[in-house]
């Protein structure tokens, strides 16, 4: 009787076929995917002029290469003045405010809403009335999410410039709207997945709604937001060069500028300048992470 499976065992018998045919299913998709996407990169993509693997991209690929480190311009290269890196640095520092200001707009909006977004405590077992309010708050909120998330940083940035002047603003804020709704999503997903016995325990003892989320809920939920929180940061700063596309400032305006005059020294300065933001901010962020755990 000992070598028998324990009833608690039994359903996690059941799944497991399930779960395995769910893998093997999932990894014949992945292998078709790749290989139909190899496929159309070795067959071109019926616009391209020539193949991916071909002489003239290699050649093409070269000679971008010599540009970009300014091999026979005949010009002092931009990354080899003084006064190019000053102007490059201030362009960066403006990048760098446009991310911090959008993840502080995208914080103070997830932070004032996930609540109202997280179903159980809106309207599954821990929620405290039965009123259609909080329902229709509920989906209101979730509606929010869904639609800020789904509109691209670069959208809402296209359609903020038309209301506002070009600049560092439009383009924190559409990345705070874009990432609003994910963070938003994100912490109330965070409330869903909590322990409810704390917050059973509190409703006890007599506590109101508000008691509960402050005593119950935050403690529980805010390092892992924080966690979501920081990621979105580095994911932010990888963006604000798209949104610099569409005059919201910062490296992404003048890298366009520099592509359009053909600059491409100028080019290869302002990545240079990129990447060390890039690496900047993913150490400050898993610094800041270690520190919220």
């Amino acid at each position: 009787m000992s070598n028998l499976p324990s009833m608690r065992a039994l359903p996690r018998l059941r799944t497991l076929p399930l779960r395995l045919d769910a893998l093997r299913i999932s990894a014949i998709a992945a292998v078709v995917l790749v290989a139909a996407s190899w496929l159309t990169v070795l067959n071109g993509d019926r616009i391209q002029a020539h193949g991916f693997f071909s002489a003239e991209t290699l050649e093409r690929s070269l000679g971008f290469a010599r540009d970009l480190l300014g091999i026979g311009s005949g010009r002092t290269p931009a990354f080899a003045q003084w006064e190019e890196w000053r102007k490059a640095a201030a362009r960066a520092y403006d990048t760098l405010a446009m991310s911090v200001l959008g993840i502080g707009f995208s914080a103070i909006v997830a932070l004032a809403t996930f609540i109202f977004g997280a179903r159980n405590v809106m309207v599954g077992e821990l929620a405290p009335y039965g009123s259609w309010i909080w329902r229709v708050a509920f989906f209101l909120v979730r509606g929010l999410y869904t639609t800020s998330r789904g509109i691209p940083e670069l959208v809402w940035a296209m359609v903020i410039i038309f209301i506002l002047s070009p600049g560092l603003l439009p383009g924190a804020i559409a990345l705070g709207l874009h990432n609003s709704g994910i963070l938003g999503k994100l912490a109330s997903e965070v409330v869903e997945g909590l322990d409810p016995r704390p917050i059973r325990a509190m409703r006890s003892t007599g506590a109101g709604h508000l008691q509960v989320m402050v005593y119950a809920v935050l403690p529980q939920a805010l390092p892992r937001f924080m966690t979501y929180l920081l990621y979105r940061w580095e994911v932010i700063i990888r963006t604000t060069i798209v949104v610099g596309f569409v005059a919201a400032g910062g490296l992404g305006l003048q890298f366009r500028l520099s592509m359009n005059q053909f600059h491409y020294t100028n080019v290869a300065l302002l990545l240079v300048w990129y990447l060390l933001l890039v690496v900047g901010v993913d150490l400050a962020a898993a610094w800041l992470r270690r520190l919220a755990r």
